[in-house]
């Protein structure tokens, strides 16, 4: 299993190439906020623990948690899992960018975000990230 430091460098090359590819669409950069990145992590981690199905179940409730502390005018959410990947994150952000709906949260008129990185016994990646616009 990867330990949480291949994790974090995994979240922080999410961040880097989701930012890459919105520079490239002349679009600003998101800046990274670590209370985004928590919530992130723990919807991943119940993902990855099969506590709740893979999806965007919950989405109100984080965004309700995250509200107490960023006022937000708009907000979204990508997920991902793989497994068998040597580089898990591109695989991950190149499957947004394939996808309409995920790649239209990366093109949104958002200004924050925070990427959660877990991986199971099984090996299989989880990925979620969050793009918020502040108020």
């Amino acid at each position: 299993m990867a330990n949480t430091t291949s994790l974090a460098a995994m979240e922080e090359k999410i961040y880097q190439q989701v930012n890459q590819y919105r520079v490239s669409r002349n679009l600003p950069p998101l800046q990274l906020d670590p209370r985004i990145s928590e919530v992130c992590r723990a919807h991943s981690k119940a993902m990855s623990e099969g506590k709740v199905p893979f999806s965007h179940q919950g989405f109100e409730q984080r965004m309700k948690i995250l509200s107490q502390s960023i006022p937000y005018r708009s907000a979204a959410e990508n997920i991902a899992y793989n497994l068998g990947y040597s580089e898990p994150a591109t695989q991950a952000v190149q499957g947004w960018i394939k996808s309409p709906g995920h790649r239209k949260n990366m093109e949104g008129n958002f200004n924050l975000t925070g990427v959660g990185v877990v991986q199971n016994a099984k090996g299989e990646y989880y990925f979620t990230q969050i793009f918020i616009r502040r108020r």
